[in-house]
């Protein structure tokens, strides 16, 4: 008999978008595609670099992505939906004990045990709901990232919105107070650990978890 979780995964991607059609001149750099994240390996479900998301969610970062223009930035997604496949792959990696390939880079302070424990990870992301997206902003003058003071997905209390720690500069903390305020106008809540991750308030499958790839073609035409 399925479990409660079970019967709340769905294949049915009638309600996503491509992120990319709605805010045509978003940047991508889909890391869960790459190699380049926390495991080492390209992760489950994820068949395109391209980022998808809830009609809702995609039209409030569009508003929050016309802001950020008028500002002189440009918004630079790194993760929007996550299929829950995805998940189960952390947490299968979360279990062996011996992968720790990339911990120099992503939690070279934790144990990886520490990051479920801790709120970096977590056994049912938001993320598989469509609507949570982690992203930062491109400084168009400078053609580069602004300065958040730590990398995405740096499991570190380092990335904790909030940190004003030893060698954090106040323009570091301004930088992402300024990104939380760009996301916060347009509808999306942060959370405590992370500066890069926000949730749309009022999401539209707040009990629902996606199954399927990151793909465009799974999307209606």
């Amino acid at each position: 008999m399925p479990s409660d979780f079970e019967r709340q995964v769905t294949m049915d991607a009638s309600g996503f978008v491509l992120l990319s059609d709605m805010v045509p001149g978003i940047i991508q750099e889909i890391r869960y595609y790459s190699t380049y994240n926390f495991i080492g390996d390209r992760i489950d479900g994820y068949e395109e670099p391209c980022a998808l998301m809830t009609v809702e969610s995609a039209r409030a970062l569009k508003q929050a992505a016309n802001e950020a223009n008028v500002m002189g930035y440009r918004l630079k997604v790194f993760d929007a939906y996550r299929p829950a496949c995805a998940v189960r792959q952390f947490v299968m990696w979360g279990i062996e004990d011996t992968d720790i390939r990339m911990k120099p880079f992503f939690y070279p302070e934790l144990e990886k045990q520490r990051l479920f424990a801790d709120g970096y990870i977590a056994k049912r992301s938001t993320h598989s709901r469509g609507s949570t997206v982690d992203l930062t902003l491109f400084d168009m003058k400078t053609g580069k990232e602004v300065d958040m003071g730590s990398p995405f997905d740096l499991f570190s209390e380092l990335s904790h919105p909030d940190y004003k720690g030893e060698g954090f500069t106040d323009k570091q903390y301004a930088n992402r107070m300024l990104l939380q305020g760009i996301m916060a106008r347009a509808g999306f809540d942060p959370i405590d650990c992370e500066w890069w991750h926000f949730t749309l308030h009022g999401e539209p499958y707040p009990d629902t978890y996606f199954e399927f790839p990151v793909s465009s073609a799974y999307l209606k035409k």
